[in-house]
């Protein structure tokens, strides 16, 4: 698989209500799971749906406990047990990692379904950030059969593996 350093990844579906697509990366396409209300141009924290959108890749974070350091060009981050993304939309910490325990809700990053042992931070509603916009998109880990998301992208264990081998800083998603 090439990909650009500074390429764009895309997200192609076949409707906006799909729950499934495919991320072309250098060409190659890679199946991924999408949110189970599809894709939406207005996100709404809790409507289930992937946000249309170009998005920058910020971060990545693993569980060493559960995966070697994967090799990338994005930075790079370990998860801790405390770990987790605030999805109060009245915190003032919304959209933003936090510590648990916490006293607004917060998703906890350090899952035991393995869903978030790999995760890439998209920059979704992250400057600025807008209340009620939506919280925690990432690119993460597949379920089984490529089951819908409640808004993130998710691929394949090796294909996460082997995308973020060829990603550096200024990579993005585009997602219709």
């Amino acid at each position: 698989m090439r990909i650009q350093p500074r390429g764009q990844l895309f997200v192609r579906a076949l409707s906006r209500a799909a729950t499934r697509g495919v991320l072309l990366a250098g060409g190659r396409p890679l199946p991924c799971a999408l949110g189970r209300s599809g894709r939406r141009v207005i996100k709404r924290e809790g409507d289930g749906a992937t946000p249309s959108g170009t998005y920058a890749l910020e971060a990545v974070f693993y569980r060493r406990d559960r995966a070697l350091r994967p090799p990338t060009g994005l930075p790079l981050q370990v998860l801790t047990p405390t770990d987790g993304w605030c999805d109060e939309p009245t915190d003032r910490n919304y959209n933003r990692r936090i510590r648990h325990p916490y006293a607004a809700s917060a998703e906890k990053m350090w899952r035991q379904d393995g869903l978030y042992d790999l995760i890439v931070v998209l920059d979704c509603n992250r400057k600025p950030r807008v209340r009620g916009r939506g919280s925690a998109i990432f690119i993460h880990l597949a379920r089984p059969g490529l089951t819908p998301t409640e808004g993130c992208i998710a691929l394949r264990r090796p294909d996460l593996l082997r995308l973020l081998a060829h990603l550096r800083r200024g990579a993005r998603v585009h997602i219709p």
